[in-house]
């Protein structure tokens, strides 16, 4: 049974098409307006992605609670992207901040619902991963700040919205060996996405030495993988709802970025991107 109530399955062209569209958009987004804007642009992409992540999840999903979710989503955006700014030197650990006070609001604000309380934990596991997913996306404004850091956010928006968007078309034509019943998501499609993360990589690569193609080659391989991995999880959740949504394709674009940023910040302060 779906979100919806009904049992539907979506055809492939439904699941796949609306969101290559918004991989496309939100890469764009978020490699294209920090070279207009500068930080300001991309703290402006950055904070977009995280609020459109916030309403199309609790949309998708169908959180219970779902105003005190968006609110508490928004406040979490907004949090973890000061926490990255304003300090001199961000370090990471200040999301733990945010992350413990979202935690303690998120269980106040689900166990003070209207009675009955249909779903509470299902609700509450859903707004706790929603903030761990926003904190995630504001770590790509700390991958800004290390040295060469504009490029490396640069770098890995492309590498991951390739990898999302190459899989998406390939699992459009022929999701196989599938991964999942039920979930037109196929092999193929995710080692395609890995090989399309490396190659985007290994042309934005700096240098023509033999380390630095083995470099980004970990680099996309790296980004790709985990990218490649979430855009199926969020597939899930598009056959979870089992009906065509605006929030769906956002849901998809996105989580990818957000599972990706930390793994670019670990790759990009120790050299790599």
């Amino acid at each position: 049974m779906t979100a919806t109530g009904v049992d539907v399955e979506l055809s492939r062209r439904v699941h796949h098409l609306p969101a290559a569209g918004a991989v496309v958009v939100a890469t764009a987004l978020l490699a294209l307006l920090p070279v207009a804007l500068d930080d300001a642009g991309r703290f402006a992409a950055v904070l977009v992605l995280q609020l459109a992540l916030v309403a199309a999840w609790v949309v998708a999903t169908g959180i219970r609670g779902s105003t005190g979710s968006l609110a508490l989503g928004g406040l979490a955006a907004v949090g973890a992207d000061l926490a990255m700014v304003l300090p001199e030197r961000p370090e990471l650990d200040r999301l733990l901040a945010v992350l413990g006070l979202g935690f303690l609001l998120a269980v106040v604000h689900q166990m003070t619902r209207p009675s009955p309380r249909r779903y509470l934990v299902a609700s509450l596991a859903g707004v706790l991963l929603l903030l761990c997913c926003v904190s995630s996306l504001a770590v790509l404004l700390a991958v800004a700040r290390v040295h060469d850091g504009a490029q490396a956010v640069q770098t890995a928006a492309l590498a991951v919205g390739g990898a999302v968007l190459a899989g998406h078309l390939v699992d459009l034509v022929l999701p196989r060996p599938q991964i999942a019943d039920g979930v037109p998501r196929g092999l193929l499609g995710l080692v395609v996405a890995v090989l399309a993360a490396v190659v985007v990589t290994l042309l934005r690569r700096d240098g023509g030495a033999l380390v630095d193609a083995l470099s980004a080659a970990v680099l996309g391989a790296s980004l790709g993988g985990v990218a490649a991995l979430t855009a199926v999880g969020a597939s899930y959740v598009v056959v979870e709802r089992g009906a065509p949504s605006w929030s769906l394709p956002v849901v998809q674009a996105v989580l990818p970025l957000a599972a990706a940023a930390p793994v670019a910040y670990a790759l990009a302060l120790y050299g790599t991107a």
